[in-house]
């Protein structure tokens, strides 16, 4: 199975977003003539939207120093076994003692979806680092409402069973059974846990099958119900609990339980899907998307266990610095920032600092910045550094907005916005504004 990332090298700032692509080669011999492309919106977890439904309305404002500790502080402890520092302590910044609970923070992209017959609205957190898409349903531990300490209180759906006509239980000898082994025949019904990077975070219950609800991107007004398996969460546990995901979880992985490859492997779209993300919180997912011819490709890196969005790079050019260095990285949109470990770490940090040509900022303990190679900027001041990434095949990926301008009492910098890793490469939400599609 051959899989590509893709990168869109168009700059028209007008239109920036994030569109990550992902083909799914398993079709790669069948025809998609005739096949739609299908989707829906999607929103940022601050967008404001998603935040008159899950609140934390009093987050630090984005471009100040408690934002940039915050989302750090929130990526290691939603990847808390790849990244250093995993800490779960609410973050409290002085001068004027703002608390922040990270775990309410979340996952950064949901989406309003619906299933069953008749539909059924779920507010879902979208996740490429796995595969299974569930809701709570029928559950004895799930989010059920969030009350407000204003005493606003917003109830949940939670999908049941015998509430759908088209609802069919999946059984221990189909192949979407990964847990074949915890069935006590063949006929009854097929079980599922799945454990997440998050500390003692998990979902536990059986599998599915109903209607996804889609709408054709070439006529808005066209409703497909696409058949998809899927997990009934009876048992949430640690962050679910907590609000990271409280209406349930779309995996968007490379595994066959996925809905992009359950969507592809059934003729229903050409084998691909799409994530575009602008500045302004809003998007879009669309399955069966297909490339533009501008886009340039590399396969991805397969490991059988567990396949992830990982590539390869092997040269990194910052400003008109050239350097041959060949590493791995994983493409990830739940994890804020970008984040290498050495060398590759060491050698993006040395080039940038020596074609920045700015005073280096001299950090105090109670700045507490995530970002180790910062600099003083004059009022007014602007600094364009261009950093680009060759990837395995000779195309390259040009970083958007590599750069993160940290403003504050007292202060006006400019820093670079990759944190050092001390296990692997990922490359994160906040560098992936422009196109960056991914592919199977």
């Amino acid at each position: 199975m051959a899989q590509f990332f893709r990168s869109n090298h168009s700059h028209n700032h007008a239109h920036r977003c994030l569109c990550m692509l992902v083909l799914l080669m398993s079709l790669a011999s069948q025809s998609c003539h005739g096949l739609h492309s299908f989707g829906f919106d999607i929103h940022h977890r601050f967008s404001d939207p998603v935040k008159g439904i899950l609140g934390n309305d009093e987050i630090p404002n984005k471009g100040t120093r408690e934002y940039y500790v915050a989302m750090a502080h929130r990526d290691r402890i939603f990847r808390g076994r790849r990244l250093a520092g995993d800490s779960q302590t609410p973050l409290t910044f002085v001068p004027n003692n703002e608390t922040y609970q990270i775990g309410d923070f979340g996952f950064l992209h949901f989406a309003n979806v619906s299933v069953g017959t008749p539909p059924l609205s779920f507010l879902v957190a979208l996740d490429t680092g796995s595969d299974l898409f569930w809701l709570p349903c029928n559950c004895t531990r799930c989010v059920r409402a969030i009350k407000f300490p204003t005493g606003q209180k917003i109830d949940f759906n939670i999908y049941d069973l015998k509430g759908s006509s088209t609802s069919q239980t999946v059984l221990c000898n189909s192949s979407l059974c990964e847990q074949q082994g915890q069935c006590s025949s063949s006929g009854g019904s097929c079980p599922y846990q799945v454990n997440y990077l998050s500390t003692n975070t998990s979902t536990t219950g059986f599998l599915l099958e109903d209607v996804l609800h889609l709408i054709t991107n070439d006529d808005q007004t066209k409703d497909i119900e696409a058949q998809i398996t899927f997990g009934c969460g009876q048992v949430q546990t640690g962050a679910f609990l907590d609000g990271a995901a409280p209406n349930g979880l779309f995996g968007l992985g490379m595994g066959n339980v996925s809905v992009p490859s359950i969507l592809a492997n059934r003729g229903l779209t050409s084998n691909s899907f799409s994530m575009c993300f602008g500045f302004d919180g809003l998007g879009r997912i669309t399955f069966g998307d297909n490339s533009s011819l501008d886009q340039g490709k590399t396969p991805f890196n397969l490991r059988p266990l567990h396949p992830t969005y990982n590539i390869t790079v092997t040269k990194i050019i910052v400003g008109g610095e050239v350097a041959d260095l060949e590493f791995h990285a994983i493409f990830d949109s739940g994890t804020s920032f970008t984040y290498l470990n050495d060398p590759a770490y060491g050698q993006i940090t040395q080039s940038f600092s020596s074609v920045v040509n700015l005073p280096r900022h001299s950090s105090s303990a109670s700045e507490d910045l995530p970002f180790e190679y910062c600099y003083d900027l004059s009022s007014n001041q602007t600094v364009d550094v261009p950093i680009n990434l060759t990837m395995k095949g000779g195309d390259n990926y040009f970083v958007m907005d590599p750069i993160v301008t940290v403003t504050g009492e007292g202060i006006n910098l400019l820093c670079l916005g990759v944190l050092k890793s001390n296990n692997m490469n990922i490359i994160g939400r906040e560098k992936l504004h422009d196109w960056l599609p991914y592919s199977l």
